[in-house]
């Protein structure tokens, strides 16, 4: 999208007119700066870690350039990501009736209560899958790495508002300006089925940080068409014929409950009995279902696992097969069982040996310990950078104590033991508010790309990149980091 003039306010002046092409970095960074859709993205804490800016990170004059055959592969990885879903989905309810291991679904319902694992097992759901796909994807030396996969994510109404200010300055955008906005839309009316869908986006105490972003992103559907109501769980009105929530028109039935509440915090929500009864009498449709063995970081373990194998090779197919084996990083899932002395675990072996006993693990050197410890799902430590261990970033002892710790927590909170990649270094420019200058940094970066299920097809609708410094091992949002989407190499002037 071109845009010719722009009338840019900096830093509370208000200046003539400018052209895209006079405007220098600093002029772009602020302009991008001001438009911070009015009322923020974030709650109080989130807004005063920068109190010269109106965002929460640092600024970058453009966004993160994407070669074409790059964004390419992000769409085919995409395309795999929902082939795994779908066999995932199959081989947990295989596993229930006996055709593949039990042991398979005997993990992922570890820790659930009966309650959630009855919604998970209802024969009139059993083909519903994650219509929103957000892996967390390193580019490491050896190609991308998606190190999580993550069907309730935040972030949906942040990307798209940055993906709105950059293409404001004329920048091609992946997705396009308003693909996250416009992605959710359909998927929202595919879930649906009918084209007038009423979206009732339910955002739980627990979740409230992404309250502002999501209140933003429900103005912008109703501005497309698409009738959005953004409410806490105790707004829902619940009758017989459904649920509805009280609009500037009255009362209106929703046809689709967005869920963004997660499934271990069931039992804290308000009106959840009657959201689920709604539910499962079919009188709204859900999204992402209520599905938590779906939402399990163990997934890339068992896809590891040598005797599966032949399951995710068969209903996958070989080329996406192929192509997970190198995206999906070797997990395992840590298992206090003891194993017979001739057993190993499989494929775990480090400088030539091999392991029965994951409390070896922590007597490794430093070098030796490439690898990340974190809950595996259905727990409150178990998204964002909570619970995350990075074992080559501590003592020994302190390793030691975190393979003890993950191993005792088996019964109620699976843990997993995953390679440990590092992220290649990228140069980014951004603007200093405090200095008022133009500073870089060369840092590691992650993308999360967004995808949005329409008529069984996950669409690219966008992709945010954030760039840390470089001495930072987990990278997530940082006040010292740099938030930008992705844009279109090929469209940069």
């Amino acid at each position: 999208m071109q845009v010719a003039k722009l009338g840019v306010r900096f830093m509370g002046i208000c200046t003539r007119e400018t052209s895209v092409e006079e405007m220098g970095p600093k002029e772009r960074s602020i302009y991008i700066d001001q438009l911070t859709p009015r009322g923020g993205l974030y709650t109080d804490v989130q807004r005063a870690v920068h109190p010269k800016s109106n965002s929460t990170w640092r600024v970058s004059p453009e966004p993160f350039w994407m070669p074409p055959h790059i964004v390419w592969q992000y769409e085919a990885l995409g395309r795999h990501l929902y082939r795994f879903y779908k066999a995932a989905n199959l081989l947990y309810a295989q596993s229930v009736r006996g055709i593949q291991p039990g042991w398979v679904a005997a993990y992922l319902d570890r820790g659930k209560p009966e309650e959630v694992i009855g919604y998970g097992r209802m024969n009139r759901f059993k083909q519903h899958l994650p219509h929103v796909i957000r892996p967390d994807v390193i580019p490491a030396v050896e190609g991308m790495v998606a190190t999580e996969l993550d069907s309730v994510p935040g972030g949906i109404g942040f990307t798209a508002s940055l993906g709105q200010r950059y293409a404001r300055l004329g920048y091609e955008i992946v997705g396009g300006a308003d693909g996250m906005a416009s992605g959710f839309m359909h998927m929202i009316r595919s879930v649906g089925g009918v084209e007038d869908a009423v979206l009732g986006v339910v955002i739980s105490e627990e979740s409230s940080a992404w309250r502002p972003e999501m209140a933003w992103l429900g103005e912008v559907l109703n501005g497309l068409g698409l009738e959005t109501y953004v409410v806490r769980p105790e707004e829902i009105l619940f009758s017989e014929a459904g649920l509805f929530v009280e609009g500037a028109q009255g009362r209106r039935q929703i046809d689709v409950l967005y869920r963004f509440f997660e499934l271990f915090d069931l039992r804290n929500i308000p009106k959840i009995d009657l959201i689920l009864y709604a539910i499962r009498k079919g009188l709204v449709k859900v999204t992402p279902p209520l599905k938590g063995y779906l939402e399990e970081k163990m997934l890339m373990g068992l896809f590891h696992h040598p005797l599966l194998k032949r399951f995710w090779h068969s209903e996958m197919g070989e080329d996406t097969f192929d192509f997970l084996m190198q995206v999906f990083p070797r997990t395992w899932i840590l298992d206090p069982h003891p194993l017979p002395p001739y057993g190993v675990i499989p494929g775990l072996e480090i400088d030539g040996q091999a392991f029965t006993d994951w409390q070896a693990l922590g007597r490794l050197g430093q070098k030796q310990r490439q690898f990340v410890v974190k809950p595996s799902g259905f727990s409150e430590q178990a998204w964002g950078s909570r619970g995350v261990s990075v074992g080559h970033d501590m003592s020994e002892q302190d390793w030691g104590g975190v393979i003890a710790a993950a191993l005792e927590a088996f019964p109620t909170t699976p843990h997993i033991l995953q390679e440990f990649h590092t992220s290649s270094r990228f140069s980014v420019d951004y603007y200093d508010f405090n200095s008022d200058q133009m500073a870089r940094f060369r840092g590691r970066v992650r993308f999360c790309p967004y995808y949005f299920v329409v008529d069984d097809e996950p669409v690219l609708s966008g992709i945010q990149a954030t760039v840390c410094p470089p001495d930072k091992k987990v990278l997530h949002g940082m006040v010292d980091a740099v938030v930008v989407p992705c844009g279109i190499a090929a469209g940069k002037r």
